[in-house]
């Protein structure tokens, strides 16, 4: 009974080993994929701005490879939505605290707030809103819709959560704001202390890369 046994056990681990190799390789496979995204240093874009040793940039997404790499088959600009990637870095020495603010301000001077990934997910598929200019919120968002084409994992999955960056450590991910791409936006940001003396730092007004 014993020699039986060992035999099945055998039989049993040779099917496991069979079974987990090509799962590896494709996971492999995924890692290696040239399309994934990715993040860059923030000093390494063209709208990037260096504060008290923080380093911030901030990426308007529009182009459609752009997309695709960040949001898989949604297209938040399809319907009036700018994803805007932060980019922050660390460079002060201590660890600081983020509760930040987010404002596109427009080449006329209007702020926009940011919208919640809540917000962009329930979007209705209907077309964007038309605007004959830039409006600040609060105003009212296209229909919520539970099915809409922005509800997929990546709008919340991948905007700006960290709320602590330790020193020489970056942090990123997406703002979304209810507007359109145009020439000399500019990014508002504060809500930057540090961690240990609770200190504000400087507000930042960071340009965004000409559409």
């Amino acid at each position: 009974m014993m020699r039986v046994a060992l035999i099945l056990l055998s039989i049993a681990l040779v099917t496991l080993a069979t079974m987990t190799v090509p799962m590896t390789s494709t996971a492999l496979a995924i890692d290696k994929d040239p399309a994934k995204f990715s993040v860059g240093a923030a000093s390494s874009y063209d709208g990037h701005q260096t504060l008290d040793k923080i380093t911030i940039a901030a990426v308007p997404y529009t182009s459609e490879d752009q997309l695709k790499t960040a949001f898989g088959k949604a297209d938040p600009p399809r319907y009036g939505i700018l994803p805007v990637l932060l980019v922050l870095e660390n460079g002060t020495g201590k660890a600081i605290r983020l509760d930040l603010k987010a404002e596109l301000i427009t080449a006329d001077g209007h702020h926009v707030e940011s919208v919640e990934p809540d917000d962009v997910m329930h979007i209705g598929p209907g077309p964007k809103r038309p605007r004959s200019g830039p409006s600040p919120l609060p105003f009212p968002l296209p229909s919520r819709n539970k099915k809409g084409p922005l509800n997929t994992w990546e709008i919340p999955g991948r905007a700006f959560s960290p709320k602590l960056v330790p020193p020489g450590e970056s942090a990123s991910g997406f703002f979304y704001f209810y507007v359109d791409h145009e020439p000399n936006q500019r990014l508002y940001l504060n809500g930057i202390r540090d961690a240990t003396t609770g200190k504000e730092f400087f507000y930042f007004e960071i340009p965004l890369a000409k559409p």
